[in-house]
């Protein structure tokens, strides 16, 4: 994310601790009667908020209205003030709405807190990131292009982790990176026409957002996992940190690049029900990913991008209308999909980085 994520998104959600950790979530993981129902019910819904988030959030951008449309930025606000509401209800509710365990955590840890401003102004900046993407590309090149951040996760965790892939892990990248390629190769037709004069702006702008979105992700979700290496904090309290922070540079940049419009006519201008959604399914993307890391594993999170991808490709080209397949496109998409598989095959990494949940 979110993002998430984003998807961090998923990175940023990654609860990379101990399974000592002492967190309610945890416990329910260890004594759970039907560990493989709740992972496949956390995949169908991962499948689910990954693919709502873009189409709503594509077609919030491409929608025809009357009045002014909403800012990105303020949306972006928004969601880390509702995901910082969420977590706190979820911190509250497991330590029977005590406050003490957020004044410990936070208050009285603020060099532990000050850690996690970094990867929050990455992961802010990643966010306003994908909606410039979202309002120059389809949602279905958005979303196999996007899988560019398995290409820059792995590269920074081999230089700053000290990460060793395996012989399928480095394959696949190649196969990753020859999808894309594919994805992006210019093609001129008569639909691709159509689909600009539809698109609220140009596929390079969208294409260079993405890219720069790849290598926020990349290197925020590494930074995080290097800090939270040696802690044990719950993960919605390491979400209410960084939605601190992120909700503070969100409204800086809000202020700087949309001050003017804000003072105008307001921070909610040109919110709608579908606006609303697409914060909803924003703030919540990075929630349902700690989820899924919690009861799935890498390989299910494969299946869940590859399903993500097939039923955006599907809902961009018969409803939302702004999507002209071609041969190169599926041939693109079908090497990025066997990627993401062959990328989870390897298991466990060389380096033993691994931490269990």
């Amino acid at each position: 994310m979110s993002t998430s994520h984003p998807d961090t998104l998923d990175s940023r959600l990654t609860p990379k601790m101990s399974a000592d950790s002492g967190t309610g979530s945890s416990k329910m993981l260890l004594s759970s009667p039907h560990p493989s129902r709740l992972k496949y019910l956390s995949l169908g819904v991962l499948v689910l908020q990954t693919t709502s988030l873009v189409l709503t959030m594509r077609y919030s951008r491409t929608l025809k209205e009357d009045g002014p449309r909403y800012l990105a930025s303020s949306a972006v606000v928004s969601a880390e003030l509702l995901k910082i509401l969420i977590c706190t209800f979820l911190v509250f509710k497991e330590s029977n709405f005590s406050v003490r365990l957020l004044k410990e955590e936070i208050v009285n840890k603020p060099v532990e807190t000050m850690k996690l401003a970094i990867p929050a102004g990455i992961y802010t900046l990643q966010n306003n990131l994908l909606y410039v993407a979202l309002s120059n590309l389809d949602a279905a090149t958005y979303q196999v292009t996007y899988q560019l951040k398995i290409l820059t996760t792995a590269l920074f965790s081999v230089s700053m982790l000290g990460k060793r892939l395996g012989f399928y892990q480095w394959l696949s990248l190649l196969f990753l990176m020859g999808g894309v390629t594919l994805v992006q190769w210019p093609t001129e037709s008569e639909g691709d026409a159509k689909k600009q004069v539809r698109s609220a702006g140009s596929q390079f702008v969208g294409l260079m957002a993405v890219l720069m979105a790849c290598v926020s992700s990349g290197f925020a979700g590494v930074y995080f996992e290097k800090i939270l290496k040696e802690t044990k904090q719950s993960v919605w309290v390491r979400n209410i940190q960084l939605g601190l922070f992120g909700l503070v540079f969100g409204s800086v940049g809000m202020i700087v690049y949309d001050g003017e419009r804000v003072r105008e006519l307001g921070m909610f201008q040109g919110y709608n029900t579908v606006t609303c959604t697409v914060v909803a399914l924003q703030a919540l993307g990075g929630l349902v990913v700690a989820v899924v890391i919690k009861y799935a594993d890498n390989i299910l999170k494969g299946f869940a991008t590859s399903l993500s991808i097939i039923v955006s490709t599907l809902v961009s080209y018969f409803l939302l209308e702004d999507f002209n397949p071609t041969g190169l496109f599926f041939l693109g998409a079908l090497l990025v999909i066997a990627a993401t598989f062959l990328y989870s095959k390897e298991g466990k990494p060389a380096s033993g980085s691994a931490i269990k949940v």
